[in-house]
């Protein structure tokens, strides 16, 4: 498994990235497929924002989507438990549901289920200058778009995708209708799901 850890606005020692390799490693004992883990290091410059001083996101790829988790603390030692952490309990969980789904397919028809295509890898990430927008505090607004390449998917597989980012929602196309969705988390273990149907403007 490779590692690539990069640092916004801060220094890092090569005994913190082979901390990081060596924590990260755990991680193959939940899943055997992850082939890189990206791991992005910022140091916030805010003072008052002190508890939260470094963020890390964590990004694995595998042979299968995406998984990601991120996590803020004082310190880059705290965040990177914190969000190695989250990473194995989102893929804990996916594992689990993956199970129970394939269970319940195996009662249903008695034929294993094959998985459905699954999130791409790849992403474009744009920071561009947001304006003419009023901003309070330090500023100016930077708004930050990722556009990924996309494959049509079912709900399941939608769900699944959204257990492994470990968000409340997660947006992608439908395999059946092919219009933009979002799949999101309601109260419990209740989910909705909110489609667009593109027409032409009037």
């Amino acid at each position: 498994m490779d590692v690539v850890v990069t640092g916004r606005h801060c220094e890092l020692s090569d005994r913190f990235r082979d901390h990081v390799a060596d924590k990260l490693g755990r991680l193959e004992k939940h899943d055997h497929r992850i082939m890189r883990v990206q791991v992005e290091v910022e140091n916030e410059r805010n003072p008052r924002q002190a508890d939260r001083a470094v963020r890390i996101e964590l990004t694995a790829y595998s042979k299968g989507p995406v998984i990601r988790a991120e996590a803020a603390a004082v310190d880059k030692m705290g965040a990177l438990d914190l969000a190695v952490d989250k990473m194995a309990a989102q893929m804990r969980r996916a594992n689990d549901r993956k199970t129970r789904s394939h269970r319940n397919r195996q009662a249903a028809n008695g034929v294993p289920p094959t998985l459905e295509a699954t999130a791409a890898e790849e992403e474009h990430v744009v920071d561009r200058q947001a304006g003419p927008i009023a901003v309070t505090g330090d500023g100016p607004l930077v708004v930050r778009e990722k556009s990924h390449a996309a494959q049509p998917m079912s709900l399941d597989q939608a769900l699944y995708e959204m257990e492994l980012v470990g968000h409340d929602f997660y947006l992608y196309v439908d395999q059946e209708s092919h219009r933009p969705s979002v799949v999101y988390r309601r109260r419990g273990y209740d989910y909705g799901v909110i489609s667009l149907e593109v027409g032409d403007a009037d």
